[in-house]
């Protein structure tokens, strides 16, 4: 499992010629406005702001590019970028916003050969949802390796996440493995994320 040791806002993008260009692959992570797409990403990054939480769902509306240090087992150095993309789906943005972020993440997924992995954030406790599976068709048809980060696990009880794992892989179509159940409270799961993303970018 990696460690990571440092971490840095890089810049904010919307088209292909405006990303980060550097040697490092991007872990990118996508999710629907509130599910804990910031706080997740601060969970891992040890921070408590690198990536902003905001009172109001759906103000990401950029593509934001951070550049991650991290440490290897046999503490060899390395780096990769996390990319958080536009949360999607809230219901009091306008439909023609809402298309215009698709279309970012569509180009993204298109045109960034760094990208190495998504993960996809779905909150644990709702029931499949058009919007997550649409996304995750996208993912699946540019034959993105992902997985889903089943967040805000600390607000069901622990006997009942793995029934919802179970329902997330019958409904989505996806293997158990591929799901991990996460909480940025109690930062369950953070290692297991760390341990995926490791896989992910060595392959």
């Amino acid at each position: 499992m990696i460690k990571i040791v440092g971490s840095e806002f890089v810049k904010s993008a919307v088209k292909p010629e405006h990303y980060t260009y550097n040697s490092y692959v991007d872990v990118a992570f996508v999710g629907k406005s509130n599910v804990g797409k910031s706080s997740l990403l601060n969970t891992l990054t040890n921070r408590k702001k690198i990536a902003k939480i905001s009172s109001t769902p759906g103000k990401t509306k950029l593509i934001n590019f951070f550049k991650i240090r991290f440490k290897s087992q046999t503490d060899q150095e390395g780096f990769l970028n996390f990319v958080d993309l536009p949360g999607y789906g809230y219901a009091k943005v306008s439909k023609t916003e809402r298309e215009s972020w698709k279309k970012m993440i569509a180009l993204y997924f298109k045109n960034r050969i760094e990208l190495k992995s998504v993960i996809l954030l779905i909150d644990i406790r709702h029931k499949m949802d058009s919007k997550d599976a649409t996304m995750l068709q996208m993912i699946k048809e540019y034959k993105i390796p992902y997985l889903i980060a089943a967040t805000k696990s600390d607000k069901i009880a622990k006997s009942k996440i793995a029934q919802r794992i179970k329902y997330f892989s019958n409904e989505y179509k996806v293997l158990k493995d591929n799901i991990i159940a996460v909480s940025s409270l109690n930062k369950s799961g953070k290692d297991n994320i760390l341990a995926w993303i490791e896989k992910s970018i060595l392959h």
